[in-house]
């Protein structure tokens, strides 16, 4: 009999030769051992989660012991004008976040334009936004009226600017246009990311440049866009704790209002990191479920939503059996 296990070739390439019997019997069949799979054991993941457990107790007992009233938190988490705050919040940065998004569309389109002056203008506004603060440009639109005491836009509009640039509206122009110069390079990247023959097939066929962009390049586009756009609503929902400095009435502001006045200053501040977390996660999931979407043809397998993780993490924690 030829061993394959000793290094010799077999005898027959169709498989292991079955030991030599009388003449017209049947040929004999080698057994196979079931092979006993032993899983790896992974202490040092053990070892890592039990001082990261252990971490995380002392932080949270180092806090309870603290000089917070929490009955506080719990009370003023509901609170009329912490829940006015909040859509006040979330309003601001949709409708920021909106205007940045077409700004963004208008200006990347100018960037990549064979136009010297759209091209440059678009480089000039890209430059001036992203080079300031925010925090500078807010002030600088609340205090438009120390330049200009009225907006004549004959014969159009006309009024005091005092009027014209409330909280709301200053604080939608600082966001919005900040926003916009940052969304214009995303766009312009997302752009650029789509393969030229695209553009070339799109004209031979006969379509327009604008037409072509709007029907061809965008739509290809969107899955490179999605996801640093997803990034920057959520930092749009932290950035705008900055409008409070024009007066604008969201979290922030509400939440300190209520602290100076019933001397509950750091309760307060924990009541606006609970919105803040709860209002970045909720849309955190909605950007998973719009990334996934544009996934969709770019991928061999979607990505797990967040439910099959757990049920993923769930089933790996139970010890394989072991096949006997």
């Amino acid at each position: 009999m030829s061993e394959t296990s000793a290094g010799r070739a077999p005898e027959d390439a169709a498989g292991p030769a079955a030991p030599a019997g009388p003449p017209g019997a049947p040929a004999a069949t080698l057994p196979y051992e079931a092979i006993r799979a032993i899983p790896v054991r992974h202490y040092g993941r053990w070892a890592a989660a039990v001082v990261v457990v252990a971490l995380l107790g002392a932080l949270a007992y180092g806090f309870s012991q603290g000089k917070i009233i929490w009955n506080t938190v719990g009370t003023k988490l509901f609170d009329h004008t912490v829940v006015t705050g909040v859509w006040h919040t979330v309003l601001i940065s949709v409708c920021a976040m909106a205007m940045g998004l077409v700004l963004g569309v208008l200006f990347a389109v100018m960037r990549l334009s064979k136009n010297p002056v759209t091209g440059a203008v678009a480089w000039a506004y890209i430059w001036f936004f992203r080079g300031t603060p925010v925090y500078v440009q807010l002030l600088m639109w609340f205090n438009l009226s120390l330049i200009f005491q009225t907006i004549n836009l004959m014969p159009f509009y006309k009024n005091d600017t005092v009027a014209v640039m409330t909280p709301f509206v200053a604080a939608l122009l600082g966001l919005g246009l900040n926003e916009g110069a940052y969304m214009a390079e995303i766009v312009r990247a997302g752009i650029q990311s789509v393969d030229p023959g695209q553009t070339e097939a799109a004209h031979a066929l006969g379509m327009t440049g604008a037409k072509t962009m709007r029907r061809i390049v965008l739509p290809q586009a969107m899955r490179v866009i999605i996801p640093p756009t997803g990034n920057e609503f959520i930092n749009m929902l932290k950035t705008s704790s900055l409008v409070s400095v024009v007066q604008y009435s969201e979290l922030l502001r509400a939440t300190s209002d209520i602290g100076i006045s019933s001397n509950a200053i750091m309760e307060m501040y924990f009541v606006a990191s609970v919105w803040y977390l709860v209002l970045t996660s909720v849309f955190s999931v909605g950007q998973f479920y719009l990334e996934r979407r544009f996934a969709r043809g770019s991928q061999r397998s979607l990505p797990q939503t967040p439910w099959q993780k757990v049920r993923t993490n769930l089933t790996t924690l139970r010890r394989p059996k072991v096949a006997r």
